[in-house]
């Protein structure tokens, strides 16, 4: 019995020298951070490449059909116009003047056209008389045949008169015709945002190919839209009709709800590798964009598609091949996803997964791999 106790002794010993070892050794448990599977919704999105603007549905940038000295400036910018209101004119008296020739040699011809008329009227009367005579033996053949000669000639003589007087009339439309080449007309009820020029300076028109700034840059705010510039490999999955979500800069922690319009049938390349299709949002409520300045940056998410009540995890839970890392007890376990409709946020679960299993989110952390050992915490501990 003595003996025995030495050997029980040694074997307890080896047995915590053991346990000690095994200890020291162990792996050392991966914190990371998990994702338990749950349902929600979960949306197919896209998002413009680069900042849009909010357009107005209506816009002029006027200039002068023709150049010349600003004479008169009836508008300033800010103001508000009526549409058909004269907002600028320039110097003109040249075709005044041609105007009030028009305008003389007008009523010259009509004085003509009675005198001419008259006298016509006076040598049909004549040869209406002459005929008379002839048959009743009074004057002869010829005297009759010169009245009415005489009478044809001074018809022709009024119907020239006429004439004139149409010709008249249409050289004095022309002169005040060309007159509104020097004048700007709002063709639209709207805002005057810029004008470039002043009382006194020369107006240009902008020759062909030549871009020249705007007389007056007119707007209409009643009516505002967004134009979005979205990348060229999206603009298949684009069509009128698809709900938006509107936000601005200028109006942060705002969403706005909004409808795609119009997908231009163009593709824009503004810089290389930088290929983009306009797209024309309008504001489903226009109410709320009154106020807004033309020109305001803003962004859009085009939504192509909604899953409501389906498993969904993190997008940024996802690694290459649709895989990832499940807790299984205190080890992670790979699996290989079926994922549906996807954004920047979540990613549809088709199959692969089921609700209440916990994935690693914290993919970045050293020591994160299938088989690894782990301490898992929630997502909302972090």
């Amino acid at each position: 019995m003595k003996t025995l106790r030495p050997i029980l002794l040694l074997a307890l010993l080896a047995a915590l020298a053991g346990a000690g070892g095994w200890w020291l050794t162990r792996p050392t448990p991966v914190e990371v951070v998990v994702h338990e599977v749950a349902r929600g919704t979960v949306e197919a999105t896209l998002t413009n490449t680069r900042a849009g603007e909010v357009e107005a549905c209506q816009r002029a940038k006027m200039a002068t059909i023709a150049g010349g000295r600003i004479e008169w400036l009836g508008v300033e910018e800010g103001d508000r116009v009526e549409a058909g209101q004269v907002l600028m004119r320039l110097w003109h008296g040249d075709l005044d003047a041609r105007a009030a020739v028009a305008r003389a040699q007008l009523a010259t011809t009509r004085q003509r056209v009675h005198e001419a008329c008259t006298v016509a009227a006076n040598a049909e009367r004549e040869a209406a008389r002459q005929a008379q005579l002839m048959r009743r033996g009074f004057v002869s053949a010829s005297a009759e045949e010169k009245a009415r000669t005489e009478a044809r000639a001074r018809r022709a003589a009024c119907d020239t008169a006429q004439a004139d007087v149409a010709t008249a009339a249409a050289q004095l439309t022309a002169t005040e015709t060309e007159r509104q080449r020097l004048v700007l007309v709002a063709p639209f009820a709207g805002t005057v945002a810029k004008i470039s020029g002043e009382l006194g300076e020369y107006a240009t028109p902008s020759p062909p190919g030549v871009p020249m700034p705007p007389a007056i840059d007119l707007i209409d705010d009643s009516c505002l839209y967004v134009k979005a510039p979205m990348d060229e490999i999206d603009a298949p999955k684009i069509q009128p009709g698809l709900p938006v979500r509107i936000t601005l800069e200028a109006i942060p922690g705002k969403v706005f709800a909004g409808t795609v319009r119009r997908v231009a049938p163009y593709i824009t390349a503004v810089e290389k590798q930088a290929r983009t299709v306009a797209v024309d949002v309008d504001f489903v409520n226009p109410d709320e964009a009154r106020g807004m300045l033309v020109g305001y940056s803003t962004d859009v998410e085009i939504v192509l598609a909604t899953r409501a009540e389906v498993l969904r995890i993190p997008t940024g839970a996802l690694r290459e091949g649709g895989k990832v890392l499940v807790v299984e007890g205190d080890t992670l376990v790979e699996r290989t996803l079926q994922t549906g409709v996807a954004n920047w946020e979540f990613t549809e679960v088709v199959s692969g997964l089921d609700a209440g299993e916990r994935i690693v989110t914290s993919l970045e952390r050293e020591g994160v791999v299938a088989g690894a050992k782990v301490l898992a915490r929630p997502a909302q501990a972090r």
